[in-house]
């Protein structure tokens, strides 16, 4: 059996900027370089954008005057089953910076919920991006209380 570890996920969005503002402003993301393909795009990094496996989220948009590019290298889909996460239920992340990251969330007015796992020692923020897909931050439960 493989090593396994998460590289990246996807979001086929219709609004590629919105979803781009969303995952900079919120997670302090950076877009960086992406391979030519053909169809538009954006793929965030977190740390070093030189090293393409420190790009986590890949935007994938549409070209509605061109979508021909897009059906030929993923497939097509059809635009109203791009809105939430389908069959899955969200995304998480591992966090530190909890307090920041509340004061971040509430000055960019982006609605949170947030919950605690006290048998795994986690505090959780759940936060939803432009696509309807749920994001889960995950902070070390003692940030919480401290």
């Amino acid at each position: 059996m493989s090593n396994l570890s998460l590289n990246h996920f996807s979001i086929r969005s219709i609004d590629l900027d919105k979803t781009v503002q969303f995952f900079s402003d919120v997670l302090d993301l950076k877009p960086g370089p992406r391979p030519n393909f053909p169809f538009p795009g954006a793929w965030l990094y977190s740390g070093d954008s030189s090293d393409y496996a420190n790009s986590v989220v890949h935007i994938i948009s549409i070209d509605k005057n061109d979508p021909a590019g897009l059906k030929q290298y993923l497939g097509d889909r059809d635009a109203s089953s791009l809105q939430g996460s389908g069959a899955i239920d969200h995304i998480a992340f591992f966090a530190t910076g909890l307090e920041k990251m509340t004061l971040h969330l509430k000055r960019l007015n982006v609605p949170f919920r947030e919950r605690t796992v006290p048998s795994l020692n986690l505090h959780q923020i759940f936060v939803d991006d432009p696509n309807g897909i749920v994001i889960e931050l995950n902070y070390p439960a003692r940030e919480k209380t401290a």
